[in-house]
Parts: structure tokens; sequence; C-alpha cells
């Protein structure tokens, strides 16, 4: 036998080929993939030998992209399978169903030509979508019943079945899967579909206690059948003689609604006992909800994860009969196994590829272990001590700085305790230097989890003393607020595909004090804070998240040139590096400290005596000795005809917070000390 298949990269498509090539008998498969495909057939051919070969065209282009002499190369071809197909039930607009038009019905058209050019029997691979909303009983030989057809996939779907029904002097049959789940031995799937999209919100449900009273509608009824199932029907039933013309149903037996795929997954799923049921009517009102309600409801959905076009499709109006499907599969030992006898690996399965939250769940010896997280300005100071406090904790560790040298000592000191650590030279005011850092990290280590954008760059210096120096606030900005935006930019595909990230902003204290002298690097930071968190409001369905740290002031050799002038005492590098983890671990969208907090709220409730008191900081705390003109190490002496009248530098202050205090404090939502 020889064979033509379209879709065979597929995962109905290469089931099947695997199928024909196993079967008694010296068969040959031609398999019709993309040029931009052929690193994936190449995988697959791997697994079914030199018999599998390809066959380098297009189904959206006209004639498949096949030549004349492609086409008479191929010889004689007793069948092709046609599986090939765009398949998404959530897709709308103009665009998405052009796309599907494309694929799903001017390609059927040009899989047609090929087959009579071939003089091949033709097996197309249609689906129970084609009876749309039809309410009652749908046999194999129904098709067209004045049914609705709701989605640009019914509506394809249907077109291309007409076409192949229309077609003359061409043998075909007709197989009408209906929704197409995991296989029923390893729960393999390729993507979320059909219950799936329930099983996110089940997921969730496994949290609540044991005893919990569950009560579900009984709705959302469809009907479900293993790919293993439907592949086997198949290529049975494409060689069963007397069958051309003839539509086969590869159905289940019965319905199953939301209660049944609850049962079917609740002991793996570890989901408490179902206690009741709802009349399907309790849920009507909210799948059938039409104007502002509508727009709500999708809202809802979007928020746990189900695609609003889902719940209008969500219950199968027609009931499919498969008499011809069952007389020909008598005697071959192929049946459809009970849901709840396979369910339990789909769950599993779920669980462990495609579940969109798997990324989020945490190790079992702690939340860092096994994370990847990259850290910029990882060479000294904060970023230095947070690389250790990761890696101590398991996490993996790619530590981002200009300084070569430094990097490699912190990488053998990482290493030296068995942590694992890496290091890039990546100057991140440079888009090509962490697009490629960014690009080397996903390829070496195929994912990241986490991102502290730590590098940042101070002036001390009035505005007075300014007005000439438009450079500093641009080379402050560069660092501190595009060079961390850049890095989200470079990392926000990779973390939207997978649905999970985090970023960790070390900001600072001052953002919030307002604090003098500082008008470049405070407005740097205060804008970082503003796009952590716009974008987190953005990317909040995406799972990714922002944390704003805003950081007193760390012993780092930023704030070396300012000596013991500083108005508070500094904390340690490991004391800002375990607040860096904090953020790591349970993600608050800030921290703060006392100090920020209190200048918070004298700005909201006394703002003039807030000014007043910073002023006064203003005039007792100096420019520093490169604002002043003067270099490292020569002493400070200014003229007196120019030197101010003013204050005595404002005094060092540490305020203690008691512990009982900084816990009452937790449970304010938004503050975190």
């Amino acid at each position: 036998m020889r064979y033509v298949v379209t879709g065979g990269t597929g995962f109905i498509g290469r089931r099947v080929i695997t199928r024909l090539l196993t079967r008694a008998g010296d068969q040959e498969v031609h398999v019709l993939v993309r040029r931009d495909s052929l690193a994936r057939f190449e995988r697959l051919a791997s697994e079914w030998g030199d018999r599998a070969k390809p066959l380098v065209g297009d189904l959206t282009a006209p004639g498949l992209g096949l030549s004349d002499e492609t086409v008479a190369e191929l010889g004689d071809v007793d069948h092709v399978v046609h599986c090939g197909a765009i398949y998404d039930i959530t897709a709308d607009g103009p665009d998405d169903e052009a796309a599907a038009r494309r694929a799903n019905v001017d390609g059927t058209r040009a899989v047609i030509d090929l087959a009579k050019r071939l003089d091949a029997t033709l097996h197309h691979v249609s689906s129970i979508a084609v009876a749309g909303t039809f309410p009652g009983e749908f046999t194999e030989d129904d098709f067209d019943v004045a049914q609705e057809l709701p989605t640009p996939y019914h509506r394809t779907k249907f077109e291309a079945e007409l076409l192949v029904r229309q077609a003359t002097g061409l043998r075909t049959r007709i197989y009408r899967a209906a929704v197409v789940v995991g296989d029923s031995v390893t729960g393999e799937m390729d993507k979320i579909d059909g219950p799936y999209y329930f099983f996110g919100i089940l997921a969730r449900l496994a949290r609540l206690p044991k005893l919990t009273p569950i009560v579900l509608p009984d709705t959302g009824r469809t009907n479900i059948v293993p790919v293993d199932y439907v592949t086997e029907s198949l290529t049975h039933l494409m060689h069963v003689d007397g069958r051309d013309g003839q539509t086969f149903h590869l159905v289940a037996p019965k319905t199953i609604g939301l209660r049944g795929i609850y049962r079917g997954v609740a002991r793996e799923a570890g989901l408490p006992p179902l206690r009741g049921t709802l009349p399907a009517a309790t849920a009507t009102p909210f799948l059938k909800v039409t104007g502002r309600a509508k727009v709500l409801r999708d809202m809802a959905a979007t928020q746990l994860g189900i695609p609003a076009e889902i719940l209008d499709v969500v219950d199968l109006a027609p009931t499919f009969t498969s008499d011809n499907a069952r007389e020909a599969l008598r005697g071959s030992g192929i049946d459809v196994p009970e849901f709840a006898s396979y369910a339990p690996k789909l769950w599993r399965y779920w669980a462990a590829h495609l579940d969109p939250d798997r990324a989020r769940r945490d190790d079992s010896e702690g939340p860092l272990v096994g994370r990847h997280v990259i850290i910029t300005g990882a060479s000294s100071g904060i970023g230095r001590a947070s690389a250790v406090a990761v890696a101590e904790r398991g996490g993996v560790v790619f530590a981002l700085a200009r300084n070569a040298e430094a990097l490699d000592e912190l990488i053998a000191e990482i290493r030296g305790f068995g942590g694992a650590a890496y290091a890039f030279t990546c100057d991140v005011t440079d888009s090509a230097s962490v697009e490629h850092t960014v690009k080397d990290i996903l390829g070496q280590f195929g994912h990241v989890d986490y991102l502290v954008n730590n590098a940042g760059r101070s002036i001390r210096r009035s505005v007075s003393a300014s007005t000439d120096r438009l450079h500093d606030y641009e080379r402050v900005m560069a660092v501190n607020y595009f060079g961390s935006v850049r890095m989200v930019l470079a990392l926000l595909p990779h973390w939207r595909e997978r649905r999970f990230g985090h970023v960790v902003n070390v900001s600072s204290a001052g953002v919030q004090a307002s604090s003098p002298k500082y008008s470049a690097y405070i407005p740097s930071k205060a804008a970082l804070d503003a796009f952590a968190e716009v974008v987190g409001t953005e990317t909040l369905s995406d799972h990714i998240t922002f944390t704003s740290i805003h950081m007193p002031l760390v012993k780092t050799p930023m704030i070396a040139p300012s000596r013991k002038l500083n108005p508070m005492p500094a904390i340690s590098p490991e004391h800002a590096a375990a607040m860096v983890v904090r953020g790591l671990v349970e993600k608050p969208a800030r921290i703060d400290t006392p100090v920020g907090t209190l200048a918070d709220i004298g700005m909201y409730f006394v703002p003039k005596v807030s000014r007043r008191v910073l002023h006064q900081l203003y005039l007792g705390y100096p420019d520093s000795a490169a604002a002043r003109g003067i270099e490292p190490g020569e002493p400070s002496v200014d003229s007196p005809a120019r030197r101010p009248k003013r204050p005595a530098r404002a005094t060092a202050v540490k305020l203690r917070v008691p512990r009982p205090v900084k816990q009452a404090v937790r449970l304010v939502p938004g503050v975190h000390w």
C-alpha cells in the first residue's frame, strides 16, 4: 500500500502514520509537510523509519504547492488521508475565519484534486462540529439539516465536508470524530481542548478541604473519545472492503457532562467528593446571557482560564448515532473505553505537561529550588549578595554584569558551596547585548522563571548644580529605567508562552520620601515603579507579576561617595538580599520600609510639614564631592563667601519597629515591610 497523508505531523496525523506503517505489509507513506516543519518531520521520521517520506508542500498553497513532476513521482497511490486542518474552537473574527478557510476549505479542495489525479481513495477526517446546534439525533447519513454553525471552525469543517460529498469521479470515506482527548494508555495530549478547559478550575477546587460540599449543575454535556480510539478506528475502517461513499461517526455511545468529568478525575486530582446535583437550568442564565452581562461573564471566564467562546458552545446540542462505524468495526476488538477508565491518565498528563500554571508550582524542597533566576548588576553589592542568597536556596543563578572578572569570582564562590550559577557579560543599556544574552540563556537552559532588575546608577547632585548636565539624567534613566524595561520586554514573550514569570525591581525608599539631591536617580526609580504597576495589570491573566522593593540605603559601592553624610544608617547587602529573596518567594506587589511608609503618610496628611522637613534635609545634606568640584580625597573647604548658612547636618535616625507592629502591618493589603 502507498499513502499520502496531510497533517501528518499533527496530533492525530502522526498517530495515523504510525499505525499505517505497523500494519502487515510493505507500506510507504508520503507526508505533506511545510518546508519550515521539516525539522519536526525528521524527528518523527526517526521513529517511523525510511518508509515515511516528506512531500514538501503547503495545505494553503495552490495545488498544495506540488509541481506536476512531484505528483508524477509519487507513482501509484492507494489512499490519500486528509488529516490536515486548523482546529481552534476559540477562533473568532474575520482574520481567524480567513485563516481557517484557507486551510480547511481551500486546502480540502486542493486535496480532492490531488486524490483525483492519483486515482486514490480520499479519506477525509471531518468532525461532529458539522452538526452545529442541531437539537436532535444526528445520524451518519445526515448532513445539511438546517443547523446553525456558530464558529468559524464549525462553518469551515461543514464546507470542507460539503466539497468532499460533492466531488465526482472520486472514491471517498468520511470520518466525523468527536471531541478528541489524550491517549487512553499514556494520557498524552498536544493542546488544551474540550474538557481540559475546565481542568484549571478543578485544580483550584482541589485546594479546598475534603469535607467541602461540592454541588455542580448537570451541564456542559459533550462527546469525548481518546485519540488512540480515533486512530485505530480510522486506520481499520480505511481498509474495510465495500465502504466507499460512507460516513463514520467516531464517537462515544453516551455524552458526558461536567459532573461526569469531575467524577472521572476526582481521585487523581484530589478533589472533594461530589455531594449533589443542580438542575441544568441553573447554569442557563450564566451561559445564555447577552449584552453587558455577557461582557461581564466573558471577563469572569477569562480570569478563570476559560476562553469566553467555549461558554457559547459548552453544551453539545445533537446526539450522534454510529451504526455504520459499529458495524464496520465489529470483530476488530476496537471499542470506545469508558471515560472513567482513562480519565486519571488524562489528568496526570495535563498536570505534568499542559497545565498553564505548572510553571508556578514550587518544588517540595523549597520555593527557589530549581528556579532559573536572572540577576542584573550581579558583580557587586545587592546583586552579588542576592545571587549568593538565591543559589544557597537551590536556585539556578544567571548573573549579569559588565565586569566579567567580578562575575567569574562570584560564580566560583557559588559553585564552591555547591550552588548553580552562570555568568553572562551584558550591558543593560545596549538592546543588542540584552537580546543576545536572553536568547543565549533560553537557548542553553530552556526557560527563565524570575528576573531581578538590580543594575543601577545613582547621582547625588542638586538640581541647581545640574542645569547644564542633562546627560546625568539620561545616563541614569538609561540604566535604572530603560535597562530594566529592556530586560522585561526581552523576556515577556517567553513568559507569556509559559504563563509564568516574576520580576523583582530594586527600587528605592527615596521614591516614597522624594529625597532631595537625587532629582536624576529618584525619578528613574519612580518611573520603573509606575512601569511595573501598569504592566502588572496587563499581564495578570498571563501570571506575570512584579514586586517593587523600596530599598533603604545599603552599604554598596554606589553609596560609598557619600561616606558618613547619609541621613539614615545603611543596611548590609545580605539584609537587602533577604528582601530580594522575599520578593521572589512571596511575590508581593511592593516591599516598603517603615520610614518610607511614614514618608508616604506624611505627604498625604501633612504635605506642607513634610516638604519643609525635606527642604531642611536638602540644606543640611551637601552635594557629592564631584558636584562641588572636589577631587576624591581632597578636603571639603568651601569659600565663606559662597557657603550658605545652613543648620547642622541631619543626624542618622534608626527607626525600630516592634515585631508585633510589623506582623500587624503585613495584614494590611498592599503594605509589606
